[in-house]
C-alpha cells in the first residue's frame, strides 16, 4: 500500500490522503496544472450521464504527452486510481470520476497534427473535437465521416474509447471503420503505437482491441483517421407514416431491397414535436413516425436510388414522401435530427437515454414492447433511432424531483437493455457501457466470456487503476445481478468493486 493511502479498515475502501497526493505529484510533474479545490472540480463531477456524479479528488490537465506518461507512472507507482476524460458529453457515466481518484483531462490536446489529402489522413489529438476534423479537411474536399449528434462538442478521443457511431454510420461504419493508427499511454507510462497507417498491419488488431475499450487500457495521445471525398450529391427523403410500427417494417425493407442508404434515421411523434418546435425543420407533427433516409455518391446514382426508396417507402405504407428539394432543406431535415436530445429537455425535467441495438427485423416488436412498458410504468418515451443499423436511443422522460421517478426510468431503461438481449441484439450500440450498464453486461455475457475480459483488463492494467469499476463486471456482482436481478439505481458504488 502506498504511503499516499491509511490502511483499510474492515474491508472499506482506503483513506486517502489528498494533500500528499496533492504535493508529491506536484513534485513529480512541476509544471502540471492541477485542479484541487472544490469549485474548480465541480464542473467535472459527471459526464453528459448527470443522474450519477462524484466530485474527483484532484483533476489534472497536461499539455504534453510526457506529462500524461509521468502522470500514469505516478498513479502506477503509489497505486491511484485515474480516470480519463475528453469532453464529457458520453452519456454513459463512461468519465464519471472518483472521489479517491484523479481525473485525467485530455482537453487541452487539442492540435490537428497534419492533413495529408493525397493518403486522405489526418493525425489530430485526442482533444480534437469531431466536427473540426471535417472543418479542417473541407479546404482540400474531404471529411472525416463518423458524425455523432454530439459532434460539435465530443473529442475524437472519446469517440476512440467509446467507439462512437452517428447518423451516417449505417453506410460508414463506426470509429473503428474510420480510424488508422492509434497511440496510446499505458498505466506504466509506455507509449504504444497500434496500427498504421498502412491498410493493414501485422499481429494482432490491437486498434479494435483498443477502441470502444473505454478507457479501461490505456490513455489516447495521438489518432490517425480516414478522410472520404465529400459526396458528389447528396438527398434526403423524409417519409411520414401514420403508425410506428410500418415506420420500423420499412427500415427493413429498404435494407432487403439491396439499397444502402448513407443515413436511415427513425423519430417518433413525440420526437418529431419535441424537434420541430426546437428547430422548425419542417416535420409533419402529425406524423406518428418519420423515417430521413439519405443517399449519397454520383449524381445519377443518387437519383436513381431515390426514385427506388421512394417506391419502397410507398409500399411500406408511408402516408407522405418528400425529398429535401435543396442543400438548405437537407440540413434543417438533419438539424432536427441531431438536436432531438436537446429538442426533448425542453419538454421534461429529465430524461435518460438508452442505446441499445437490435436487429432491424425485431424493429416493430421492440417498439410495441417499448410503448407497453412506458404504460406500465406512466412514463413517456420518445423514440429517435439510427434504425438503419438497428441502434435505438429511447429517451425516458421524468422528473427527478418527483419521488420515485428516476428509479422507475432506470428500471424501464434495464427492461429495454435486457429486452435488446432476448431480441438478439446487444445493451449497446456506440455509448459504451460505463457506469449505467454494468448490471446488464451480466445479462449479455456469461461467466467464463467475462473472464476473458478481466484477463485483457489485466494484460494492460494488471492493479486495475484505469477507470475501475466501469465496463466489465466483477463475477460476484453478476452473481448478485442474477439471483436478486437488481437494477442500475440500486447497486453499490463501482469504486467500492476497486479493491
Amino acid at each position: 500500500m502506498s504511503l499516499l493511502y491509511d490502511e483499510r479498515v474492515d474491508g472499506e475502501l482506503p483513506n486517502v490522503d489528498k494533500q500528499a497526493v496533492l504535493r508529491v505529484l506536484r513534485a513529480t510533474v512541476p509544471d502540471l496544472r492541477i485542479l484541487h479545490e472544490l469549485e474548480d472540480l465541480r464542473p467535472f463531477e459527471c459526464d453528459g450521464l448527470s443522474a450519477y456524479r462524484t466530485v474527483p479528488m484532484l483533476a489534472v490537465l497536461p499539455e504534453t504527452v510526457e506529462q500524461v506518461q509521468a502522470i500514469l507512472r505516478f498513479a502506477s507507482s503509489h497505486g491511484v486510481p485515474v480516470v480519463a476524460r475528453g469532453a464529457g458529453t458520453g452519456l454513459s457515466g463512461g468519465a464519471l470520476p472518483l472521489e479517491k481518484g484523479i481525473l485525467l483531462v485530455m482537453a487541452r490536446f487539442n492540435r490537428i497534427l497534419s492533413i495529408d489529402a493525397a493518403a486522405g489522413v489526418a493525425r489530430v489529438q485526442p482533444g480534437v473535437r469531431n466536427l473540426a476534423i471535417s472543418q479542417a479537411a473541407a479546404d482540400f474536399g474531404l471529411y472525416y465521416a463518423p458524425d455523432p449528434s454530439s459532434q460539435i462538442a465530443c473529442s475524437i478521443g472519446g469517440n476512440v474509447a467509446e467507439n462512437a457511431g452517428g447518423v451516417h454510420c449505417l453506410k460508414y461504419g463506426l470509429t473503428l471503420h474510420n480510424i488508422l493508427q492509434v497511440t496510446v499511454v499505458t498505466i506504466d507510462g509506455d507509449i504504444l503505437t497500434l496500427g498504421s497507417e498502412a491498410l493493414d498491419c501485422p499481429g494482432f488488431d490491437l486498434v479494435a482491441l483498443f477502441t470502444g475499450s473505454e478507457g479501461l487500457l490505456g490513455v489516447v495521445v495521438e489518432v490517425t483517421v480516414k478522410l472520404l471525398a465529400v459526396p458528389q450529391a447528396a438527398k434526403v427523403l423524409l417519409a411520414s407514416f401514420d403508425d410506428v410500427e410500418k415506420a420500423g417494417a420499412a427500415v427493413a425493407m429498404i435494407i432487403g431491397a439491396g439499397i444502402v442508404p448513407a443515413g436511415l434515421e427513425m423519430m417518433d411523434n413525440l420526437a418529431i414535436r419535441a424537434a420541430e418546435d426546437f428547430v422548425h425543420a419542417g416535420y409533419p407533427v402529425d406524423a406518428q413516425a418519420i423515417l430521413l433516409c439519405e443517399l449519397d455518391g454520383a449524381q445519377a446514382d443518387v437519383a436513381e436510388d431515390c426514385a427506388r426508396v421512394g417506391a419502397v417507402l410507398h409500399a411500406a405504407g408511408a402516408v407522405e414522401v418528400r425529398v429535401a428539394k435543396d442543400e438548405q432543406e437537407r440540413q434543417r431535415f438533419w438539424a432536427g435530427r441531431k438536436n432531438a436530445f436537446p429538442a426533448v429537455g425542453r419538454i421534461s425535467p429529465d430524461y435518460y437515454c438508452m442505446d441499445g441495438t437490435i436487429p432491424r427485423k425485431e424493429l416493430p416488436r421492440v417498439l410495441k414492447r417499448i410503448a407497453e412498458l412506458s404504460e406500465e410504468y406512466g412514463l413517456r418515451v420518445a423514440n429517435v433511432f439510427h434504425a438503419g443499423d438497428g441502434n435505438m436511443h429511447p429517451l425516458i422522460l421524468f422528473d427527478a424531483n418527483m419521488p420515485g421517478e428516476m428509479q422507475r426510468a432506470e428500471d424501464i431503461g434495464a427492461k429495454i437493455l435486457e429486452l435488446c438481449v432476448e431480441v438478439g441484439g446487444t445493451i449497446t450500440g456506440e455509448h459504451g457501457v460505463g457506469r449505467e450498464k454494468i448490471n446488464q453486461m451480466c445479462a449479455q455475457f456469461d461467466s467464463d466470456e467475462l473472464q476473458y475480459f478481466h484477463a485483457l483488463k489485466e494484460a494492460f492494467d494488471p492493479h486495475r487503476l484505469l477507470n475501475p469499476g466501469k465496463n466489465i463486471p466483477t463475477l460476484n456482482r453478476c452473481a448478485e445481478f442474477g439471483s436478486m436481478h437488481v437494477h442500475a439505481g440500486k447497486m453499490a458504488h463501482p469504486e467500492l468493486e476497486r479493491f
